[in-house]
């Protein structure tokens, strides 16, 4: 009787377990979804490799996923795109390109998952370092979500730089154009 009820309590931790696993998955999405309906230009997403340095200032946002990076970057991109209001400049890091799979088994696939999950957005390649300090400058006014997967394999972070979705750089370019020319004009005239 007693063996049974064990089991039993086994069993019933066990699919305790299951459900905890499976409101992760749920809570690292749900913390997307909410996310992406309030950051805007300027604010960052990481998906996260497995050592990316755990984040302590205020405005930095973790949750923690259970899928690989490739998977993640796919999720977040999708819901990124149903949203007009922002639109991500991909970087990933330079070191990836280089990494080899007899040093980093699994790196290879990673990298051809990882060119599938980008839905075709163009990357920008900056080492590491560069990246971690663009995030730590852009954290001191704006807001960041870090997406920490189980991926274990170096260099796969893929950092997101959160843009205007209906505002691109030549439209700014030419916008300042104009009010250059408009203050010169006022500026010539007696």
């Amino acid at each position: 009787m007693f063996f049974c009820r064990g089991l039993l309590a086994l069993g019933v931790a066990s699919l305790s377990l299951g459900c905890a696993v499976l409101n992760s998955d749920q809570s690292w999405q749900a913390a997307v979804d909410r996310q992406a309906g309030q950051l805007g230009y300027r604010n960052w997403i990481v998906i996260a490799e497995a050592s990316f340095p755990a984040q302590s200032r205020p405005g930095v946002h973790q949750v923690t996923a259970s899928v690989d990076v490739p998977e993640a970057v796919d999720y977040v991109l999708r819901t990124l795109e149903q949203t007009e209001s922002v639109k991500p400049q991909v970087y990933v890091t330079r070191e990836l390109r280089s990494v080899e799979n007899d040093f980093a088994p699994g790196i290879e696939d990673l990298r051809k998952r990882l060119q599938n999950s980008l839905h075709g957005h163009e990357t920008t390649e900056l080492d590491q370092q560069s990246l971690l300090t663009l995030l730590e400058d852009a954290n001191r006014s704006f807001d960041v979500l870090v997406i920490r997967t189980p991926t274990a394999l170096p260099y796969s972070s893929v950092f997101l730089e959160l843009q205007p979705g209906y505002w691109d750089v030549d439209s700014e370019t030419r916008l300042r154009q104009k009010i250059e020319r408009e203050r010169a004009q006022k500026l010539a005239r007696p």
